[in-house]
């Protein structure tokens, strides 16, 4: 049975994650870029300073709302957003596209994230501007709600954009299992085993419990712990990858040339060639590049529309920073520090060493921390990918109240929670292969809607900067509801 559905999903994956797929998702990055006049260059400085700069300047981004309200702030929205981001696609990913693809992948990887800025960017835009409240007095968007209520709005296209809700909704609700759930268990599971010898079903019973606590709780309870766990996770593993890649600075621009050389499958100096090839590096370096920030899933903009913003563009611009955060700082990272460790010959682009995925990751630590070096990254990736869990709970419950509404959402989280201790004993490449099949089933309708509504997000954009930055007194646009539109101008705030 295992072998069929293996069978199956590969050849679904296969098509999922074809060329023209790839295609879709970097191409609608590259529209979004040119609609926004290249917004993540030309306001890099306004972006950053609105987002990782307000961090510190500005009370209302990290205040948390009162209890009564149902919202959670801008810095909870982004942590949680990180924490289902900020995964085992940063270390098991990033790894398994240098084995596969050679370290032209990462070039790839660069890219991806590059341009998913921007896609990441309208999602969040068209999220903030089409949510609604729910009858628990919840923000509730996502892909599922612009398709509906932005697609769908179109003439002749209601129908249409009532079936691709429902689809994204599914294929969103199924992806929590997956991406969101098993494969990220898995890895933990698996690198405990290995670094301190834990059974996985011990493993898969104590997370079942720890993430049992939080998920019933909801997005507040979430979001919660995520904005304390997803900053020291951060800063636990980025200190560690700079003290290695420091230690072995002398190699870094021969890791820079090999990646710059493997992209295009171009010949070394001592006659090799770096890497596996143009169409490997491409495809692993996108497929794990989309799989780590996630961007043209739908799936983040889900937990930044229930912020307590206003301005869809500036939940937007923490769609850049997330991006930006996961892939450009994080994903590098990871990448440099095992490319200088001498772990890859940077002449042929070729892995050395016989591990793969974290085991890599950890014999790269291991060569400046020794012992210490595997057990970090096990406890590195149970932060990193337990934090995902959490974020991707939320993203199913949306899916699920989308589907069946607010009256049954605790039985969609015990099943979550109980397939929690089915990702621990299940095989690791049956988990990645679903993963990536949902991963690529979910973006096919949300770009559909992004590309759709791409001149919704081109004027809210342009108006927000005319309101901003060119000093001109007109009517933002907040929202795509009268009544939405209204009560957010009453209270738009200094913070937006």
């Amino acid at each position: 049975m295992i072998d069929l559905i293996t069978q199956v999903n590969g050849q679904i994956n296969s098509f999922v994650w074809g060329l023209p797929m790839l295609v879709l998702l970097v191409g609608t990055g590259i529209l979004m870029t040119l609609l926004t006049k290249v917004f993540q260059v030309s306001h890099f400085g306004y972006w950053m300073k609105h987002t990782l700069g307000s961090i510190f300047t500005d009370k209302h981004i990290t205040q948390h709302t009162a209890a009564g309200d149902q919202s959670i702030s801008q810095f909870q929205s982004l942590c949680t957003a990180l924490a289902a981001t900020i995964g085992t696609g940063n270390i098991v990913g990033v790894a398994t596209a240098l084995v596969a693809g050679g370290p032209g992948a990462i070039f790839w990887m660069w890219i991806v994230a590059f341009f998913g800025m921007m896609t990441n960017y309208s999602e969040n835009v068209l999220g903030i501007y089409y949510r609604r409240k729910n009858d628990r007095g919840e923000w509730c968007g996502g892909a599922m709600y612009y398709l509906r209520d932005g697609l769908g709005a179109k003439p002749g296209m209601k129908g249409i954009g009532a079936v691709l809700a429902v689809l994204f909704s599914l294929f969103c609700l199924l992806a929590s299992f997956g991406i969101g759930n098993m494969s990220q268990i898995n890895s933990i599971a698996e690198n405990m085993k290995s670094a301190f010898g834990v059974p996985n079903l011990v493993t898969g019973v104590v997370l079942m419990v720890f993430a049992g606590l939080v998920v019933v709780g909801g997005i507040k309870r979430i979001a919660t712990v995520t904005e304390k766990l997803v900053p020291f996770m951060a800063v636990f593993y980025i200190i560690g990858a700079i003290v290695i890649c420091a230690l072995n600075c002398a190699n870094i621009p021969a890791a820079f040339i090999a990646i710059i050389k493997g992209a295009f499958a171009m010949k070394a100096v001592g006659g090799g060639i770096v890497g596996s090839g143009v169409a490997l590096a491409v495809t692993w370096g996108m497929k794990r590049g989309v799989f780590s920030n996630e961007a043209g899933l739908g799936s983040s903009v889900m937990v930044h529309s229930s912020s307590n913003v206003k301005e869809p563009v500036r939940q937007g611009m923490w769609g850049i920073f997330e991006v930006f955060a996961d892939t450009i700082v994080v994903c590098t990272l990871t990448a440099f520090t095992v490319l200088t460790s001498g772990l890859v010959d940077l002449e042929t682009g070729e892995v050395i060493s016989e591990a793969s995925g974290s085991a890599l990751v950890g014999q790269a630590f291991a060569t400046v921390f020794g012992s210490v070096g595997p057990a970090f990254i096990a406890v590195a990736i149970l932060l990193f990918a337990f934090s995902t869990v959490l974020g991707w709970s939320h993203y199913g419950t949306t899916a699920f109240v989308y589907l069946f509404g607010t009256g049954a959402t605790m039985i969609y989280r015990v099943v979550f929670i109980v397939f929690i201790l089915c990702g621990a004993t299940m095989s690791l490449s049956l988990a990645w292969d679903l993963s990536d099949t949902f991963n690529g089933l979910m973006a096919i309708p949300n770009l559909i809607g992004v590309l759709s509504l791409s001149p919704i997000v081109m004027k809210i954009t342009a108006n927000y900067v005319a309101r901003h930055m060119g000093g001109q007194n007109i009517k933002p646009m907040l929202s795509a509801f009268p009544d939405i539109q209204a009560e957010e101008e009453k209270g738009l705030g200094e913070s937006d």
